[in-house]
């Protein structure tokens, strides 16, 4: 054990964005001890009170980067199935599922597999919100010849399945093939049905990568108990990040049994994890046209409420005397009204998650109640088309980051993966131009908000290293404020520190002092 004060590890000659000079950053158990001036021992030194030096020869340093709204295993699955997210039509949808049919066999890609002779072919990411044609059961069938297939779209809120499936999984379809919401949910559990040791390890892999973006945390919104899951693979090596489990209000009571409580350490968790948010779902999502709104769809109908504004009110009242924090979905703007005034009623603060579409008079609230505004940024480039077709003139309010911090909300930010990318530079960099790279003009700029404000909400509000802060460290080639938009898009990161861990270190330039 090191000695009260003494450090485990110097990070020096480091610069943090917007500094004119450069400093020394002193960490032990885990945290950040001292900052100290970059003269104060000479560089190259092999010792600091016994600590090991890590020369960053002027690299960046930035908080560590968390992705508030994940569903990991999720997110680690869509990896290992075909990618429906170019399909710009139901016939291309089906064309590539053809195609992809005799090359994944036995490619790890076809899931659910009942004993070897007709496993499940599982596709991920179409979005038929934009299509002109729309889904159907026969057009599946007609490329699928007998093997069981599902595909899970982009906002896991819709499964198109094919006859093979629907008799395989026991679940009733019309002619669309279409599973929505709680019935798509369900199926999407059980086409998660894996065994463990694959899963994980596909979870593992996916952890890696996020830690190469400089990410050292995640709040996981997995649809499942996820205690013993997180502690199944903490046990079996996992230590890329740190994972903030969330619960669901199916299991609120037994997390009460148990004495659970959103940020209370989870005990065999390695000091990596904590009990997350309460998750409530009130709506749908847009690609669906389920998200509850207040003026109809083009083609009829509002959407779904599938939580009243009581019954909201008493779950958020149960979880404040749980001792959780109540995380609610609410896509539409009518359901954006119904959870604040859920918040209200109920005396609790808490997390809107997702906030896609609010009306103008409530977004003084989310400041006024004290709220988080837990946003998905790369959201509103990919549904930009199919919010200005279901939304119409309204989307000035639509993905608003900007009047949600003006408004007193606090941001933060995260993919909802595998709905978008685990990568918060996809985000931020939306967040900050409303562009992506398919060279579109910017999206209702208007919204845009500054690199600053987007690193605090990538960070936990974090905008600098500081004495007594977590040494969650993503140490940069570049400075994140002055880097052109594309370079920003794909910041290089050199190395991420977790817990004073590194947890990545590009090809070993950084731990190695090179």
């Amino acid at each position: 054990m090191p000695e009260p004060g003494a450090p485990d590890l110097v990070l020096t000659a480091v610069r943090q964005p917007g500094d004119k000079g450069s400093s020394n950053i002193h960490l032990a158990g885990g945290v950040v001890t001292r900052i100290t001036a970059a003269n104060e021992r000479p560089v190259g030194t092999s010792a600091f009170d016994g600590a090991r030096v890590v020369d960053l020869a002027g690299r960046y340093v930035i908080p560590g980067l968390w992705d508030e709204h994940v569903h990991m295993t999720q997110w680690a699955m869509a990896a290992n199935r075909i990618d429906l997210s170019h399909a710009a039509s139901a016939g291309d949808a089906v064309e590539v599922v053809g195609s992809g049919i005799a090359a994944s066999r036995g490619s790890g890609r076809m899931d659910a597999d009942d004993g070897g002779s007709n496993p499940t072919l599982v596709g991920v990411g179409f979005r038929d919100a934009g299509w002109a044609d729309v889904p159907s059961l026969a057009m599946l069938d007609a490329v699928t010849h007998g093997v069981p297939a599902a595909l899970i779209s982009h906002d896991l809120h819709c499964v198109w399945l094919n006859s093979a499936a629907a008799r395989r999984y026991g679940v009733q379809v019309d002619a669309g093939g279409l599973l929505r919401e709680e019935p798509a949910f369900a199926l999407t559990r059980e086409l998660g049905r894996l065994p463990d040791a694959v899963v994980d390890a596909w979870v593992d892999e996916a952890a890696r990568k996020a830690a190469a973006r400089g990410v050292v945390g995640i709040v996981d919104f997995e649809m499942t108990w996820n205690r013993e899951v997180w502690l199944r693979r903490v046990s079996g090596g996992f230590g890329s990040l740190r994972v903030e489990a969330g619960v669901y209000p199916e299991h609120l009571e037994r997390a009460r049994d148990e004495a659970m409580r959103t940020g209370q350490d989870i005990p065999g968790g390695n000091g990596l994890l904590r009990v997350g948010p309460l998750k409530v779902l009130i709506d749908g999502s847009l690609n669906t046209r389920t998200a509850y709104c207040v003026d109809p769809y083009p083609h009829g109908g509002r959407g779904l409420l599938t939580v009243s504004e009581l019954e909201l009110v008493e779950l958020l009242v149960r979880a404040r005397e749980a001792g959780f924090v109540p995380a609610v979905h609410a896509i539409g703007d009518a359901a954006n009204q119904v959870a604040l005034n859920a918040f209200e009623a109920a005396g609790i603060a808490g997390r809107i998650e997702h906030a896609q579409f609010v009306r103008q008079e409530d977004f003084a609230r989310f400041g006024r109640l004290g709220l988080t505004a837990s946003v998905q940024p790369a959201h509103a480039l990919d549904d930009r088309d199919a919010a200005d077709a279901n939304w119409g003139e309204r989307t000035d309010r639509a993905f608003p980051l900007r009047s949600l911090l003006a408004a007193g909300a606090t941001l933060a930010f995260g993919s909802d993966a595998p709905v978008a990318p685990l990568d918060p530079w996809t985000a931020m960099s939306a967040a900050t131009t409303r562009s992506g790279r398919d060279g579109r003009a910017p999206w209702h700029p208007e919204q845009a908000i500054t690199r600053e404000k987007a690193l605090a909400a990538s960070s936990r509000g974090r905008r600098r290293i500081r004495v007594g802060d977590p040494a969650d460290i993503a140490m940069l080639d570049d400075d994140p404020l002055g880097v052109p938009d594309e370079v920003f898009a794909s910041m290089p990161v050199a190395a991420t520190l977790v817990a004073g861990r590194f947890t990545y270190d590009g090809g070993g330039a950084v731990a190695s002092g090179g």
